[in-house]
């Protein structure tokens, strides 16, 4: 008698194949959707990242590589502002060009902020401290643009070193505060609240260059208008928090 005849199949050893090609479909998917999130495109990124949030049930995706962008529901990705340091010296830069080309103001930033200096030759007559003719119109167009931003402001004047002795200043620590000071009242004048301004005199203890020569002393003897940065603000400018009784 003949063996009875097998009708079925032999048993398959392949079947992990399906399991695997799932898993590495869904692993390109997964990645392909991670770099067309990655690739900014402010038209594409909502409808991605709904897509994504509807697949793992979340309520809220943050943009990658940003803090400040945020898409909450259907809302589109939000742009994070300037820093207000960046929009103060492009303000600046745009509306005082043409006084800063013909050099009656210089703009330079350091760890204070951003700071325009003012040389004396377009400000004070040279021993005074009562602002010339041509100062004010510069000087009024600096308070216009000041009063555009929300930054405090420190005005600060040196001297060179040449002794002074006249009969209303003594010293150059008289001429340089003396500076300081008609600046603030001038800005007060035009607009600016007092309680953003401060004044100070350095005479001759903060010069630029070196007071050996004619050109030297001349860059010393400015004022300096500070727009000062927040952090500076906050750790040198006393905040009153109450009446001293």
């Amino acid at each position: 008698m003949r063996p009875p005849r097998r009708t079925g199949r032999p048993p398959s050893h392949d079947r992990w194949l399906i399991p695997y090609a799932d898993f590495v479909t869904l692993l390109f998917a997964f990645f392909t959707a991670l770099y067309a999130v990655t690739a900014v495109d402010a038209t594409r990124l909502p409808g991605i990242a709904e897509g994504l949030r509807a697949a793992v049930g979340a309520s809220a995706l943050t943009s990658p590589g940003s803090d400040a962008g945020v898409l909450t529901g259907g809302d589109a990705l939000l742009t994070p502002e300037p820093p207000p340091q960046l929009h103060a010296r492009e303000t600046i830069e745009r509306e005082l060009r043409e006084d800063l080309a013909a050099e009656r103001l210089e703009l330079v930033e350091d760890r204070r902020g951003l700071v325009l200096a003012v040389p004396e030759a377009f400000s004070f007559e040279t021993g005074r401290a009562d602002l010339s003719g041509a100062a004010a119109g510069l000087m009024g167009r600096v308070a216009g643009v000041l009063e555009t931003l929300p930054n405090a402001v420190r005005i600060e004047g040196h001297t060179d070193n040449t002794p002074i002795h006249t009969p209303r200043f003594t010293s150059n620590w008289d001429l340089s505060t003396a500076r300081a000071t008609e600046v603030v009242a001038f800005f007060i004048d035009s607009g600016l609240t007092p309680d953003r301004l401060s004044a100070a005199g350095y005479s001759e203890y903060h010069p630029r260059a070196g007071n050996d020569t004619p050109e030297g002393r001349a860059r010393n003897r400015r004022v300096d208008i500070i727009i000062l940065n927040e952090a500076t603000r906050a750790s040198e400018e006393p905040v009153a928090t109450g009446t001293v009784p």
